[in-house]
């Protein structure tokens, strides 16, 4: 079996966002990243590649004190070397287009947790930004739902935690570190009996 048989000829992209608010529309993207799914000669998903980037806010975005503590992101740090939410996007949507192309795939899938949020910010930024996005503009798969089913739990680290992945709650909640554990949860539910065959 190839990639392009295991889901409707879709190609999952792990995303997460760290935003400074719950509003797509007017909270700023401040850091995204993202992993391309690829599968092994036996079959088993894998994370293959990844793309990180902090964000530079959009003008007039407004930043929730409340979302900041949370995170934990200084805007201003200059360290932070933020970019553009084009260049990010270009940058991450390029990589992805490559992948569908190289796997024969129809289009790319959001695999996130509560992958309905990033999919908002992703999606609102794309617009912003004037670009065409490679993901399927209202389907996800949520790592959520697939949790419930797989171990019964609904929150990430409890996930991750139950199954036997390692996990560490100082590293949490940074946009990299929670995609990486998100990849290694949906690779090992999808790669399960339970799920697919």
């Amino acid at each position: 079996m190839r990639l392009k048989d295991r889901i409707r000829g879709y190609l999952p992209v792990v995303i997460d966002v760290e935003t400074s608010g719950f509003n797509e529309k007017t909270d700023a993207l401040l850091e995204i990243c993202a992993i391309i799914i690829s599968m092994d000669e036996s079959g088993s998903f894998y994370p293959k590649t990844m793309l990180h980037y902090h964000v530079k806010p959009f003008e007039g975005a407004n930043i929730e004190p409340s979302a900041i503590k949370f995170n934990g992101i200084d805007i201003d740090n200059p360290f932070r070397l933020a970019v553009s939410e084009e260049r990010a996007l270009t940058e991450i949507f390029e990589e992805i287009n490559k992948a569908l192309k190289s796997e024969e795939c129809s289009r790319s899938i959001l695999v996130g947790h509560n992958a309905f949020f990033d999919l908002g910010f992703v999606k609102a930024a794309t617009k912003r930004a004037g670009l065409k996005s490679p993901f399927h503009q209202f389907s996800t798969i949520d790592t959520v739902s697939l949790s419930a089913l797989y171990c019964g739990e609904t929150v990430l680290a409890k996930a991750i935690s139950k199954i036997g992945i390692e996990w560490d709650n100082n590293e949490a909640h940074s946009a990299l570190y929670d995609t990486q554990k998100t990849s290694e949860l949906f690779c090992q539910i999808f790669d399960s009996k339970i799920i697919g065959d």
